[in-house]
């Protein structure tokens, strides 16, 4: 397959809202691609190469871009070699090397290609929320249900990998994947309820348990060996020790089990959420000890060579409740009373609570109605768009965020707003720091970022607005804080904004 094609179907994604549309420009694509072209067609359109980062930054890649060639002449499996190529080279003179293929690449490709390539390799070409679309092209292009590709996308967390499958055997190789013991498995998410009664009015027999102001883990453990992954399936396990041997000293030979971690104050309150996060990212003896992690599991995926995915919540929680023990997160099975669970977890210092359908399924990666959170605050997770300088005592600052909310068709950050409103002087310094990493471009005023960063925001609610292409505005919003943990596809939506939407 042309890479010009590829470019071309990039442009029509970009142009169109409709997401039937952009199905349609995928499946035709995609059914075009020859078997060995088509996983890496995949990535490049999800705007991320087969070999992940290949270890080459902004500035060298403006260096080596040249005279562009006056007709396309790139195929697919050449670019994804060429990456292939520079992500393996190392050692003495790679950086040459690199140069060298890279220099190569762009020298044969048109203009349309090399701002493609550029983009797909300095990450502005991101499109984690396009991967719905692209889950229902696969299904369209290869003639297989769309759920069977969307499961065996969850438990391979690769798209290409699953398009290559559904290619090649259609749902016969999708129902092949199975849960693999140190493998993560993109894990299933939760939609908002405007209050605990409503939560319960629209799910009949549930669990509430507490929500937890914690970070998301997923631990897998095959006889001695543990791994320990993110909420964006980052192996954190060497900054982790003491979760892993927790792990190791439970009652099984193999388990998958989901949940949070959170340091604890001496109290038993919980720790600032960034000082939870700051272990994943160190593995200093003295702060290990300062900051023990305390985990709470709340599902298990797997237990003692039985997958339990496709099992009912409270069949699941019978397995948690065996194998975690003392570490469940605490909540009840079909409570009593559910406000004195909500009462309980605000008054330890959590956000809430989640209520679970008792009898759904594990539906990883996907933001259903069987697990639903209520907080009495509203929050959003939104995606940083740029920032402002700063006036008076913030002026040499980086302050006023715009902020965009994810378009779920696939499209960039739809912007809602701005606030300076809950920025620390920490936080100052360190996006006044990181925003010029990822820079686009600037004006007097503003500095604009490619959509990487997402951070959370308190709001008393959202206004109709004729101000923003979306039709709504945020109201009285403050910054919380930024959010390492989740990436641009897991931020709230436009509809999740509307929905806020007085009256």
């Amino acid at each position: 397959m042309w890479l010009h094609e590829v470019v071309a179907a990039s442009a029509a994604l970009a142009a169109t809202r409709s997401r039937k549309a952009k199905t349609t420009i995928l499946a035709d694509l995609l059914g075009a691609a020859p078997a060995g072209e088509l996983a890496a067609t995949v990535a490049f359109l999800t705007g991320t190469p087969t070999q992940g980062r290949i270890g080459a930054g902004w500035r060298t890649l403006a260096a080596l871009r040249t005279e562009p060639a006056a007709e396309p002449s790139l195929t697919v499996a050449e670019v994804d070699t060429a990456l292939g190529e520079v992500a393996e080279t190392t050692g003495s003179g790679s950086a040459a090397r690199r140069a060298e293929v890279l220099g190569g690449l762009f020298a044969r490709a048109t203009e349309a290609e090399q701002s493609f390539l550029f983009r797909l390799l300095t990450g502005e070409l991101r499109q984690g929320a396009l991967e719905g679309v692209m889950v229902d092209a696969i299904a369209a292009a290869t003639e297989v249900p769309g759920e069977a590709v969307r499961r065996a996308f969850m438990l391979s967390g690769r798209l290409p990998a699953t398009a290559s499958a559904a290619m090649s055997g259609g749902s016969a190789a999708l129902a092949e994947f199975r849960i693999e013991l140190g493998r993560p498995v993109r894990p299933m998410l939760a939609s908002p309820a405007e209050t605990l009664a409503d939560a319960l009015a629209e799910l009949r027999s549930v669990s509430v348990e507490y929500k937890m102001d914690g970070a998301r883990i997923q631990v897998h453990r095959d006889g001695d060996e543990v791994r320990v992954y993110t909420r964006t399936l980052r192996d954190v396990t060497p900054h982790v020790g003491e979760l892993a041997d927790l792990v190791r000293s439970l009652p099984c030979e193999s388990v998958v089990l989901d949940g949070e971690t959170l340091a604890l104050t001496d109290e038993g309150r919980p720790r600032p959420f960034q000082e939870t996060m700051s272990r994943f990212g160190s593995s200093r003896e003295e702060q290990v000890r300062a900051l023990l992690l305390r985990p709470y599991f709340f599902d298990c995926l797997h237990l003692d060579g039985t997958d339990l995915l496709d099992a009912p919540l409270r069949e699941r929680n019978t397995a948690l409740r065996k194998v975690a023990g003392e570490h469940v997160i605490p909540g009840e099975i079909e409570p009593a009373d559910p406000e004195a669970i909500l009462s309980g977890s605000l008054d330890s210092g959590h956000e809430g609570v989640l209520v679970k359908d008792l009898d759904s399924p594990y539906a990883a990666g996907r933001r259903g109605r069987a697990w639903l959170k209520v907080k009495p605050v509203h929050t959003l997770d939104l995606v940083v768009l740029g920032a402002e300088w700063g006036h008076g005592r913030r002026t040499g600052y980086l302050s006023n965020l715009h902020l965009g909310a994810r378009d779920p068709d696939g499209g960039p950050p739809i912007m809602v707003g701005k606030t300076f409103k809950g920025l620390t002087d920490e936080l100052l310094a360190w996006q006044t720091a990181e925003l010029p990493g990822i820079e686009t471009h600037r004006d007097d005023w503003t500095v604009y970022v490619r959509p990487e960063l997402v951070v959370e925001i308190e709001l008393d609610g959202a206004q109709v607005s004729t101000r923003y292409p979306g039709g709504a505005a945020l109201r009285f919003a403050r910054v919380l804080r930024y959010r390492p943990d989740k990436d641009p596809a897991e931020a709230d939506t436009i509809d999740a904004v509307r929905a806020m939407l007085r009256g």
